[in-house]
């Protein structure tokens, strides 16, 4: 909000006089009609919808089918098998790391 134009003070942005009395409700200007009372009756009642709007439902789903067995024998062999690749492979990455650290901490020495 910016001040009028034409005050060059402050004065437009202090606060009333305490003293001043306080402002009440606008008069109404007389000589006027007055006014009819409006009601809303609301809003117009819709048209019921046809009873066959809906799509048809299925009343009952087909019952789910039952699951493949599993052998636990040939599932505990797989893990294991994998088991022990795992364990291979980190053996020799930690071989291959243990050789190239002392060639690199033979050629800082030597």
């Amino acid at each position: 909000m910016s001040s009028p134009t034409g005050v060059p003070d402050d004065s437009y942005w202090q606060r009333p006089d305490p003293d001043s009395p306080v402002p009440g409700p606008a008069p109404e200007p007389s000589g006027t009609a007055p006014k009819p009372e409006a009601s809303y009756p609301g809003p117009p009642r819709p048209t019921p919808p046809s009873p066959h709007w809906r799509p048809p439902t299925i009343s009952q789903p087909p019952p789910p089918r039952s699951m493949p067995g599993q052998d636990m024998d040939a599932l505990d062999e797989s893990e294991g098998s994998a088991r022990t690749v795992t364990y291979g492979v980190g053996l020799v990455a930690g071989a291959i790391a243990l050789i190239l650290m002392c060639l690199l901490c033979a050629r800082v020495i030597f």
